[in-house]
């Protein structure tokens, strides 16, 4: 077995590769823990595992390091540990994977195995959600003003967000799938791999991770007043699901665009991409150790 730890995920004290190397020898494991200083090496190390036939691949971190992975993984037979060591962890979550680290380290040890499906747009897999319009252009902002400003995490969200209000990223987009297509303008859509459970405006948590689709979620409303009073709609839990956005289910979508590349946010990742994107889900590719009894 093998531990690949994300060196921010969650600002971890350095002493974490050694004490979690402990609480799995404590189960009578001899994990070999390593480091990965970026995203890059990540994949690498992940990627170096599997070719050395390593079985089970532990990921810890947060969602990014999770999906970065996983997705080196996807259809290779072997299986993935996830140690949620990040802020949300909604791939753990959705899993019913214990969030503290000994619990989670003691449903590795037991190996319960269940194939999942990934989510897939143009190559790139997602564990997750991947996310057009508002958002991805509120991360990149984001971690421009991060990086060249040094602003705090927070502050920097705070003022890309007032940013991409402002500026306001319309989309004219035309979505085909099983055989429909749609026109829409609109500022965001979010495609889930399998579908999320949606109450209001909220988008929560999955039920499940295998049943073989794609949740996609348009907002309908376009002006800025508009979806600034949706956002203040959704805070108190007054938003017409029907009357605000469009809900799909689907295995594939084909999504068109005049523009030649698009900002696309993959499990809070974020790439251009060459339109058009092609989203499809891929049943049952990621074999992961969950709670319980195994479901194969």
């Amino acid at each position: 077995m093998i531990v690949i730890l994300n060196s921010t995920a969650g600002q971890k004290p350095g002493g974490e590769q050694e004490k979690i190397a402990a609480l799995f020898r404590a189960h009578g494991v001899e994990a070999h823990v390593i480091r990965a200083e970026d995203g890059s090496s990540l994949c690498k190390l992940a990627r170096k595992a599997v070719a050395d036939g390593e079985q089970i691949i532990v990921a810890g971190g947060g969602d990014g390091t999770i999906s970065a992975v996983a997705a080196e993984l996807v259809d290779s037979g072997k299986t993935l540990g996830v140690l949620p060591l990040g802020t949300l962890n909604h791939f753990a979550k959705d899993l019913k994977i214990p969030q503290e680290v000994e619990a989670a380290i003691a449903v590795i040890v037991a190996g319960h195995v269940q194939q999942v499906d990934v989510g897939e747009v143009n190559g790139s897999i997602f564990v997750n959600n991947s996310s057009l319009g508002l958002y991805p252009r509120i991360v990149s902002k984001r971690e421009q003003q991060q990086e060249q400003l040094k602003r705090g995490k927070w502050p920097a969200f705070v003022s890309a967000s007032i940013d991409a209000f402002r500026r306001y990223p319309f989309m004219n987009l035309r979505i085909a799938f099983e055989g429909k297509q749609l026109l829409r303008r609109t500022a965001f859509v979010f495609i889930g791999n399998n579908e999320y459970e949606v109450a209001g405006f909220k988008l929560g948590g999955r039920k499940c991770l295998n049943a073989g689709n794609l949740g996609l979620y348009l907002t309908h409303r376009t002006g800025r007043l508009g979806m600034l009073r949706l956002a203040f709609r959704a805070l108190f839990g007054r938003v017409n699901q029907a009357a605000d956005f469009d809900s799909f289910c689907v295995e594939e979508a084909l999504i068109e665009t005049r523009k030649k590349k698009l900002l696309v946010a993959t499990d809070g990742e974020v790439t251009m991409m060459a339109t058009p994107l092609r989203y499809r889900i891929r049943r049952s590719a990621l074999r992961v150790i969950v709670p319980g009894e195994a479901v194969e």
